[in-house]
């Protein structure tokens, strides 16, 4: 009896040592960050969407994208590229890149905006991404506060004498959770509309279908454990981040656009949050395409979902 009891006692510490090293690897395997230099971001461009790299390489050589920089209450700082429309206009895109990416490699988007519609572009670069400070990804959770920051910082750049700017928020992959999350905020009166692409409906189910996907492993015990060691060193629970939730709370109208064939942020998560929006909203699901690559695949029908919906809001 007592030999078993050992042998019970014995699992059990490997059974903890086991989830408490798992937890800590899947902590650091998906907060830590991979800061990427411009010369990485715009050789990823380059792979992911090459037909934007003339106009990128243009406006890059003729230093057209200007840095510019917010403190927040931390004393961390945040860095974002802005660029003026080419004709004067209050019209503003607001453009929020995914997870472990940076600013210019969502150009794509800013092609879409400033070339094909006519719009100012203001790229962040979230907490931990690119020249932004920050140890840890918040999983568009925490950096739903700096969004709202950079929307002010639009509308002061873009307005004019007689009006404020009129803006949409477009965000891909975690950029779209991390703008579907502002969507639940207090939100100023210039954000007339959001663009969210291929975000997941929240931040646990989007953790455990890939702790699945990748590892062959389930929920428990190690998306639990996972979440109290992130709570602990970074204050929050990985079940806070619900962008469908927030949603819920949504005033302003929204495109939701997915790929047909995204395995990675599985399609069936936006049905669900498609459904949480309270409306005005329009969905748009593109064919045959796999995670973050509707605009890519279908370049010209991407411009037109987007202008056509924005019309009724920015004129």
């Amino acid at each position: 009896m007592k030999r078993l009891f050992k042998i019970i006692v014995s699992l059990a510490i490997v059974a903890l040592a086991v989830v408490t090293a798992g937890s800590f690897y899947m902590l650091d395997y998906a907060f830590s960050p991979l800061k990427r230099t411009r010369a990485e971001a715009l050789d990823r461009l380059s792979e992911i969407c090459p037909t934007v790299m003339p106009w990128a390489d243009s406006i890059v050589a003729c230093n057209a994208l200007h840095d510019t920089t917010i403190v927040l209450d931390d004393g961390t700082r945040r860095h974002a590229y802005f660029m003026a429309a080419d004709s004067a206009t209050t019209r503003t895109a607001v453009i929020v890149h995914g997870y472990k990416n940076a600013a210019f490699m969502m150009l794509q988007i800013g092609y879409l905006y400033h070339h094909d519609l006519g719009y100012n572009i203001l790229l962040p670069e979230l907490q931990a991404h690119g020249e932004s400070d920050g140890e840890s990804i918040g999983m568009g959770w925490n950096e739903r506060f700096e969004v709202l920051r950079w929307i002010a910082v639009a509308d002061s750049m873009f307005s004019c004498s007689s009006a404020s700017t009129q803006m949409v928020l477009h965000g891909i992959s975690m950029g779209g959770a991390t703008v579907m999350n502002v969507s639940g905020e207090k939100l100023p009166p210039c954000v007339k509309a959001i663009v969210e692409d291929c975000g997941y409906s929240s931040a646990w189910d989007e953790l455990a279908h890939q702790l699945n996907a990748q590892f062959g492993l389930p929920a428990f015990p190690l998306m639990h454990t996972t979440s109290a060691l992130c709570r602990v060193k970074y204050g929050w629970w990985i079940g806070d981040c619900m962008p469908v939730a927030q949603v819920k709370k949504a005033t302003v109208p929204m495109l939701f656009i997915h790929g047909d064939n995204d395995d990675f942020v599985p399609t069936a998560m936006v049905h669900e949050v498609y459904a949480a929006h309270p409306g005005p909203k329009q969905m748009w699901i593109a064919p045959g395409s796999t995670h973050a690559k509707s605009y890519t695949d279908h370049p010209t029908q991407y411009t037109q979902q987007v202008h056509t919906f924005l019309t009724p809001y920015i004129k």
